[in-house]
């Protein structure tokens, strides 16, 4: 039995440098490939993969909500998440929603095969680099802030946070998430206010710093 992999990537050299690599394995297939959140969610469904290597910075729907809806519908497929962020609380809140391993882009060419035959394994995987980053935040009691931007936001906040990002009006956001264009106001408002933001060129910088899509 071969292992299937879906690939989701908004940039399409990174996806062909990956199924490339996988190629020269005869156990791994890449079955499908999507360029953000909202298409990998469908593709899950329609493919039945057994492993997604998600990217977390991307238009339209994040890799974290992806996973999170993703695990709700199918909750034994595997989610390695590629991401060029080093932040503990970052890492945290892929692995709440749901991924089983974590890989910095930099080092995923090297890394990917192990870590889905870890994750196959029902094991976790985390790059060396960022286990070590870990173990010395803890051996120095580093506490992890408390109030942490993305996590004050609800699920809905989020989405509507990075739709903005994404360059989408209200109306379009409206249309999307199907709810009033004064839901999204009221959404907007209270990311603002939770974030102590003040304008919409600001929500767009917070979400590209904090990986909730790409510039």
């Amino acid at each position: 039995m071969k292992i299937k992999i879906l690939l989701v990537d908004d940039h399409q050299i990174l996806r062909d440098g990956i199924r490339s690599i996988l190629k020269g394995h005869r156990d791994i297939e890449v079955i499908g490939e999507a360029s953000n959140g909202r298409t990998a969610i469908k593709l899950v469904d329609e493919l039945k993969p057994d492993v997604v290597i998600m990217d977390i910075s991307m238009p339209d729907m994040n890799g974290i909500d992806a996973t999170k809806r993703i695990k709700e519908k199918h909750p034994d497929v595997k989610i390695i998440a590629l991401s060029m962020h080093h932040d503990r609380q970052f890492l945290s809140e892929i692995f709440r929603a749901g991924a089983s391993g974590y890989l910095i882009k930099d080092s995923a060419f090297d890394e990917l095969e192990q870590a889905i035959r870890f994750v196959m394994d029902g094991k976790s995987y985390i790059n060396p680099q960022i286990a070590s980053l870990l173990i010395d935040s803890i051996i120095k009691q580093t506490p992890t802030p408390s109030h942490h931007g993305l996590s004050l936001l609800t699920e809905r906040e989020r989405q509507v946070l990075q739709l903005i990002a994404d360059g989408k009006s209200t109306k379009e956001i409206a249309a999307e998430l199907k709810v009033s264009t004064k839901t999204v106001e009221s959404h907007r408002r209270q990311v603002m206010g939770k974030l102590n933001i003040k304008s919409v060129a600001e929500l767009t910088k917070f979400a590209i710093r904090e990986g909730l899509t790409s510039i």
